[in-house]
């Protein structure tokens, strides 16, 4: 029997209650079926906020897939930079850029959008604590230059920062929006074309259209946002019709639903299996290449994932087309060669955390745990919610942490990824590693421009990371979008930055369907 230990337990009666009781969370939002595009959207999403809406943590992403808070520039589906609150940059010298601001624009609470905002911004991200993970190892200033231009220097040269600036994390809000401690309040400070107008704790969120937006005017009148991190209960707002759009309908719940409303979106996110290099079994590396060698992903994409996920060759996976070939290298594969020998083990006991946000992890880990103890290892294991045990994943208080890894989340690029989670001083190292070796392909991939040399680069540091068995990439995964019939022009956005936009309409009566079942 595997050895679970559940912190926090949903049982079937109580997903029952969840999922009927999201009528009642969307009461009262009253979304007219106008057939016009108007009405409001309910928007049921994987994960409450972490750090209270701020832009400064993982919450930005929300902020951003609501379009509430928007960047300097935005990133095209090549991951080229372009135009959005800025309307241009030129390189000044090797280490400053001058961005020209977009004239017009206004805060959600009718202050004018000026240089000063913008400074006072960037400032809080780069000296926040912890810092945004784009900006891991990146020392950042900003500076007004006029009313409608800044300038932004870096420590180091950054032949990527227009693209950096891309990041939700880096968003723009109303001065009023920075209180002291650090803490951020983004209700009523965005710019984008729906306004957050409240928000209740971790459960809801509420958001109006903004009609004095800079740009075209969005089509709904607003969104009502429910988190539901039970994977079951959002399938079933779907299928009921008390959900417009669904976040991550599970592969296990697919089946249950009408295959019209859902959507497979391939997305730049790879599940891995982070091992403690600092302490513990793992610390050995010939322990670490033992658990590498008794694990068959292949199984995994089978039994979980119903083969809707692509097996793992490495960190970055098929949204990265240029990735697989770098892999086929001389260089990539002499030091993949270098990995240590696994050693025999028997006995020898980890604890293998996870989270229950994402459904199929604790499925995961249950079969982590058969390959895993069929090679000799013990394992036990702790699932909890994400926002109950992140701290301790950081912290390193597991041997083995399974987590769903976005790998090109801020820049476009993945170097902000394997800084944040291999480097020395990177702020998302749940593995706790730390190789000098490895840092100086990170700056060296860090400091080359967009191309097929970084991308070489890129490959050269992920092989290192790869031979160290810091961690073991199992699989690529597609994320399931839900959408009803009553919604259109939503966004399936691999980079999970864009959800709602001001193109997403509402028209028709929403079709309720029955529970589909295999």
């Amino acid at each position: 029997m595997p050895k679970i230990r559940f912190k926090t337990c949903v049982a079937t009666l109580s997903t029952l209650l969840l999922a009927s009781s999201l009528t009642g969370c969307f009461a009262g939002t009253d979304a007219a079926d106008t057939g016009d595009g108007t009405g409001r959207i309910k928007l049921a999403m994987l994960q409450p906020p972490r750090s209270g809406l701020s832009p400064l943590s993982d919450d930005a992403f929300k902020l951003s897939r609501w379009q509430t808070a928007e960047t300097l520039v935005v990133l095209d589906n090549l991951g080229e930079a372009e135009p959005s609150l800025a309307i241009g940059w030129q390189q000044v010298d090797q280490t400053s850029w001058r961005f020209t601001l977009r004239d017009g624009v206004h805060f959600h609470d009718g202050s004018p959008m000026t240089s000063a905002e913008v400074v006072t911004s960037l400032t809080a991200a780069a000296h926040a604590s912890p810092k945004p993970r784009i900006l891991d190892g990146v020392e950042l200033t900003a500076r007004e230059d006029g009313p409608g231009a800044v300038t932004i220097t870096t420590a180091a040269p950054d032949p990527l920062l227009p693209q950096r600036l891309s990041s939700p994390q880096l968003a723009i809000l109303a001065g009023p929006a920075y209180k002291q401690g650090g803490v951020v309040d983004p209700v009523g400070a965005g710019t984008g074309p729906f306004r957050l107008v409240s928000v209740d704790g971790t459960s809801s969120a509420r958001l109006d259209r903004f009609d004095g937006y800079w740009g075209e005017r969005a089509q709904a009148e607003g969104i009502d946002v429910q988190f539901v991190p039970d994977g079951t209960a959002r399938a079933a707002a779907l299928r009921t019709g008390d959900a417009d759009i669904v976040e991550a309908i599970p592969v296990g719940q697919v089946a249950r639903v009408d295959q019209a409303l859902v959507h497979e979106v391939p997305m730049p996110r790879t599940n891995t299996l982070y091992l403690n290099t600092a302490k513990g079994p793992f610390a050995d590396p010939a322990v670490r290449a033992a658990a590498r060698e008794a694990i068959d992903a292949g199984t995994i994409v089978d039994r979980v994932y119903e083969g809707r996920a692509d097996k793992a060759a490495g960190l970055l996976g098929p949204a990265l087309p240029r990735a697989a070939q770098e892999r086929s290298s001389d260089s990539y594969t002499a030091t993949m060669a270098s990995r240590v020998a696994a050693a025999a083990v028997k006995g020898t006991s980890i604890r293998l955390g996870t989270f229950t946000d994402r459904t199929e992890l604790p499925e995961v880990a249950v079969q982590l745990e058969q390959q895993l103890e069929a090679a000799g290892f013990t394992v036990e294991q702790e699932v909890r919610e994400y926002q109950h045990i992140e701290a301790d994943a950081l912290a390193g208080n597991f041997d083995a942490f399974i987590l769903s890894r976005a790998t090109v989340l801020d820049s476009g690029d993945p170097v902000a990824y394997l800084y944040s989670d291999f480097s020395c001083a990177g702020s998302f190292n749940i593995s706790q590693f730390c190789d000098p070796a490895v840092d100086a392909a990170l700056a060296r991939a860090a400091g080359i421009p967009a191309g097929p040399e970084r991308r070489t680069a890129i490959a050269a540091a992920e092989s290192l990371i790869l031979a160290r068995d810091a961690a073991i990439p199992l699989l690529h995964e597609r994320v399931i979008q839900g959408e009803s019939t009553r919604v259109q022009g939503v966004e399936r956005d691999p980079r999970e930055r864009a959800l709602v936009t001001n193109g997403t309409g509402v028209s028709g009566k929403t079709q309720i369907t029955t529970d589909v079942r295999d």
